[in-house]
């Protein structure tokens, strides 16, 4: 049995679950609302404040497929009662991040700004300190979109291992390289 697939996932307060014909499963919660397809042969119960997820047979695939979908559901249950939060930081002489509603503006050393349109579905706070890196903070209920819009900021400037210098998650090391070694006698 898949050690992930058959744990229960709790329901919090507040939180209210649907499961209809087509295996669409929806989650309502005080943060949003989320579904998600569940593939046929797996069965969603819920009973009594638990969603508790089944499988046909022992197949690889079954196996696999339990422990997805209660992974994805377990994400959008946590998602829409707390949400996520994820947090990045500029690493870099000049580098700026402003919001303007859904509207990040990146200054990364280019020649141009990079303005970059975020789904209604993320928030995001920019915070610049005197003598701190800019800070980008971003929420939303939704686990696999957050990191999606994380994984694109970070895919304009990498970090790099020479200076350190590009985007980065909060409290994330960078493995830093030497460079060229000393002049030759």
């Amino acid at each position: 049995m898949s050690r992930i697939g058959k744990l229960p996932i709790a329901l919090p307060q507040g939180v209210s679950i649907t499961v209809d014909g087509n295996n669409v499963v929806t989650v309502k919660g005080p943060k949003g609302t989320l579904s998600q397809a569940v593939n046929p042969d797996i069965t969603v119960k819920v009973e009594d404040g638990h969603i508790a997820l089944s499988r046909p047979t022992d197949d690889k695939e079954h196996r696999s497929l339990h422990g997805l979908y209660r992974a994805l559901i377990h994400n959008m249950v946590v998602g829409v009662s707390e949400g996520f939060k994820k947090s990045q930081e500029l690493v870099g002489v000049g580098y700026r991040a402003t919001s303007e509603g859904q509207i990040l503006k990146l200054a990364l050393g280019y020649t141009h700004e990079i303005w970059l349109c975020l789904p209604d579905e993320v928030k995001v706070q920019t915070v610049t300190e005197r003598n701190k890196n800019p800070m980008i903070y971003l929420e939303s209920c939704d686990k696999q979109l957050l990191g999606q819009v994380c994984a694109k900021i970070r895919s304009f400037r990498k970090p790099e291992p020479y200076k350190g210098k590009g985007i980065r998650f909060e409290g994330e090391y960078v493995r830093r390289k030497a460079g060229k070694s000393a002049a030759k006698k």
